[in-house]
């Protein structure tokens, strides 16, 4: 009986559905735009019909309502749905998805001939397109962060966001490339981009494509934008040995600089260390550091009124010292040393009795 009740709803529900189409469809498109999600949610409530079961009673009652598809229509209106909700999350969904898939698209590094043999035009293409939209990307974010003769620091990380390290460098030292003759870039710069292996890519008519994506910002600017980059991905990199001895080698040098004790109150001998050095530095890196140094009362603080962190000695430490040297790792010698060979133990064979 409730198959029944609820397939005659269902079906009266439909007529309606159908009457309400008819109804939309004698009317200008304006209108029928009107009731576009009104039409779209009673569709909706067709398609839960199908697979409802209501007991008895309700299916009776509300089949004995003239119009139940409205019914149940302002009742969805009237409530407070999540609806909103889930659209703005798929929004939110699809353009974190949109922007992953934008930087983790493979950056080629190869040019059009050779994708064409290798039978890679489709990644070449992709991401010859991420290249032009990057390099647009830097252009806005100058436009936009350029103040008062100075370059936000949130113009580089708004492009990186988009297109991370990889692509946004490779831009920049494609652009420096092809102004090799710009003397507004800095020489360390045009070092820099020299060792980025970026192929030529002519097109058939004696142009170069690499050309499409060089920036257009003022070279001034862009050389500010590429130092920026590079400083920001150069502190993501872990320190290397030779750079925290580098660190070290320069604190003990301006420990030894002062003839007096250079601290607020006379008592210590003080240097700060670098930014850059902390930026990059982690519990390890800072542990080598002051293994380093060869004061008894090294210490690493912040002062007060003064920005930074400094390394401290008494002013009766004997500054002459030298720096430490790093004592090898047991067992690493350990595992680098040949093990000798076990020597087999002797076996006595049982002789057999002569027969």
């Amino acid at each position: 009986m409730n198959t029944n009740k609820n397939t005659a709803l269902y079906e009266k529900m439909a007529a309606e559905q159908d009457k309400f189409r008819d109804w939309l469809k004698s009317h200008p498109p304006e209108e029928i735009l009107n009731h576009a999600y009104e039409y779209t949610v009673r569709e909706d409530i067709l398609m839960a019909m199908e697979e409802l079961d209501l007991p008895q009673s309700r299916a009776a009652a509300l089949l004995a309502s003239p119009s139940p598809l409205a019914d149940v229509y302002k009742e969805f209106a009237d409530r407070e749905t999540s609806y909103m909700d889930v659209v703005r999350d798929s929004i939110e969904q699809r353009a974190e998805a949109a922007l992953d898939a934008q930087r983790e698209l493979p950056l080629y590094r190869h040019d059009a001939a050779y994708a064409r043999e290798q039978g890679d035009l489709d990644l070449y293409r992709a991401s010859r397109r991420a290249n032009i939209a990057c390099k647009e990307a830097i252009e806005a974010s100058i436009s936009e962060h350029y103040r008062d003769n100075r370059l936000d620091k949130d113009a580089v990380p708004q492009v990186i966001e988009q297109f991370g390290y990889t692509r946004t460098l490779y831009v920049l030292a494609n652009t420096v490339q092809q102004k090799e003759w710009d003397e507004r870039f800095s020489p360390a710069n045009k070092a820099w981009a020299r060792t980025v292996d970026i192929p030529p890519n002519p097109d058939g008519f004696g142009g170069e494509r690499n050309l499409d994506f060089v920036v257009d910002s003022h070279s001034g600017l862009v050389d500010l934008f590429l130092s920026q980059a590079r400083q920001d991905y150069l502190r993501l990199q872990p320190l290397t040995s030779e750079e925290i001895h580098a660190e070290a080698a320069r604190l003990l040098q301006e420990l030894r600089a002062p003839d007096t004790p250079n601290s607020p109150h006379g008592t210590h001998y003080m240097a700060r260390i670098s930014p850059d050095f902390l930026a990059r530095a982690g519990t390890q890196a800072h542990d080598r550091l002051m293994a380093l140094l060869p004061f008894r009362s090294l210490a690493i603080t912040g002062l007060v009124d003064r920005p930074g962190t400094y390394v401290t000695i008494l002013a009766s430490e004997d500054r002459s010292k030298e720096l430490r040297q790093r004592r090898p790792s047991v067992r690493r010698q350990l595992k680098q040393e040949p093990r000798p060979a076990e020597k087999k133990a002797h076996i006595h064979k049982k002789k057999e009795p002569e027969r």
